[in-house]
């Protein structure tokens, strides 16, 4: 089963939002989330930190995480350590996360890799 999640922080509604209607809304419109997709509110740099993911993943039995956003050397890592914690399956697609540090980034992806058995594909992969 396939769920739509999105993460919003505290200080901002839902960004994306605003974005279809400013400069480029043709770059913003082929990924902006369906408004069916289900939201949680993100406070920390996990996903799961104080949020009810957890609960809510189990109730959907879900098994495969596919983590994309940013930044990959902060809030990607350490979703994805709580979610490998967990006993989730970890997808990361590197052309579907954003980094601050390059050097950084590629180091988080590799310990996501080595230590996390997370799969490391293209986006386009990501859905089988």
């Amino acid at each position: 089963m396939r769920t739509c999640w999105q993460t919003t922080s505290p200080t901002s509604s839902i960004p994306w939002r605003a974005a279809l209607h400013g400069e480029r809304p043709d770059l913003i419109s082929p990924i902006a989330p369906p408004e069916s997709c289900l939201r949680l509110l993100k406070v920390r740099h996990s996903a799961f930190y104080a949020s009810s993911l957890d609960y809510l993943l189990g109730r959907l039995e879900a098994q495969r995480l596919i983590l994309t956003g940013q930044v990959t050397e902060q809030c990607i890592l350490y979703t994805a350590l709580d979610a490998y914690v967990r006993h989730f399956d970890v997808v990361v697609a590197p052309d579907a996360v954003a980094h601050i540090d390059p050097e950084l980034s590629d180091a988080a992806l590799t310990m996501m890799h080595k230590n996390m058995h997370a799969e490391i594909v293209p986006a386009e992969k990501c859905l089988r």
